[in-house]
């Protein structure tokens, strides 16, 4: 492995050093032994057959969403050679039966590639929930799990914070600052394997020569290998490169947004933006990059600090009803532009 700075590691993180202490960094953090105490990391230290007779007993009857391929792919779901489909196909059978194959899959040199992915568990595995609690964070946040063999999620972030608990199987994670995105050489956006861009260069075997400026990924990148028990807090939008190491491999994972939820998309705003901004000639894209760092991020501070409070206007807009007016606004001219277009 490349030789890159490890991730920080914590140890016996409770609810208010985690609150007051690790997330204010915004940087990730190893929770090392966050979940030692849950049952399931007590099933998967005892072998793959008595996680898997663990997991059968709690599970639900409904089909789940799955995921497979060849073993040529060496366990890195992704892209077809030109882009068109994906390496893998996807499939929808009782988690019983996927975990069965699983564990079949575990006895073999060659493995068909295997992963159950983002299943909610309250609705797959019922009976989890009653035995496993994240003292870090309420109860409301609903986790979901993550089954699989030795696959390779590709790096992509998530719009969301994160706490990931190894519960099964040994991990690797790579993860990347979101300022290094200009060196991740993103996918597409239309189409993508699982949801969310994805990176196009593999971080286990990157192509140097058609992907550049990923050293300079790497050389601010940071990596942690997670044990069953330990967890990872990854900060909203950090990138991410997932390995799981083992024949048998269980994360369960809680996602929670804490920026108010009556602001619409900051993606949908990105796309906007790349209609109406990007095409601009480059003194209009200079103009407009000088004023979305003042008046959207805030680079000089509050821009209407000079302004009585009655005159601020738009600048100053935060209220529900403020929000409210401004979203029909965007509506009603995005609207009027459509009909002059036809």
């Amino acid at each position: 492995m490349r030789m890159m700075k490890e991730i920080p590691v914590w140890h016996d993180v409770t609810a208010a050093q985690f609150e007051d202490e690790i997330r204010p960094l915004g940087e990730p953090a190893v929770l090392k032994g966050l979940v030692n105490d849950w049952p399931i990391v007590a099933f998967a230290r005892e072998g793959d057959r008595p996680l898997i007779d663990y997991l059968c007993s709690i599970a639900g009857p409904q089909p789940v969403p799955c995921v497979h391929a060849e073993p040529e792919i060496e366990g890195r779901f992704h892209y077809s050679e030109d882009l068109r489909r994906p390496n893998f196909a996807h499939a929808k059978v009782p988690l019983g039966n996927f975990l069965a194959q699983l564990l079949a899959e575990a006895g073999r040199d060659r493995p068909v590639a295997l992963a159950a992915q983002g299943l909610v568990v309250p609705e797959c595995l019922p009976g989890f929930l009653d035995r496993h609690r994240l003292s870090i964070l309420p109860d409301a946040i609903v986790p979901r799990m993550w089954i699989g063999n030795a696959i390779k999620v590709a790096t992509h972030n998530d719009p969301l914070e994160n706490v990931a608990c190894v519960a099964a199987g040994r991990r690797r994670f790579t993860v990347f600052p979101p300022e290094q995105l200009g060196n991740l050489y993103i996918g597409p956006f239309h189409y993508t394997p699982a949801g969310t861009p994805v990176s196009m260069v593999h971080v286990t075997k990157p192509d140097p020569e058609r992907y550049p400026r990923f050293a300079d990924a790497l050389d601010a990148a940071q990596w942690a290998e997670l044990e069953p028990g330990d967890a990872i807090y990854l900060p909203y939008q950090w990138y991410h490169h997932v390995e799981s190491l083992d024949a048998v491999n269980v994360l369960v994972n809680y996602w929670w947004n804490p920026a108010r939820q009556d602001l619409g998309s900051p993606w949908d705003a990105m796309l906007h933006a790349m209609m109406s901004v990007r095409n601009l000639p480059r003194e209009q894209r200079r103009a407009w990059r000088a004023a979305f760092d003042h008046y959207v991020f805030l680079e000089n501070g509050d821009p209407g600090a000079h302004l009585p409070d009655y005159a601020r206007g738009v600048m100053a807009a935060d209220s529900p009803q403020d929000i409210d007016q401004m979203r029909q606004s965007v509506i009603q001219k995005l609207t009027e532009d459509m009909h002059k277009r036809r």
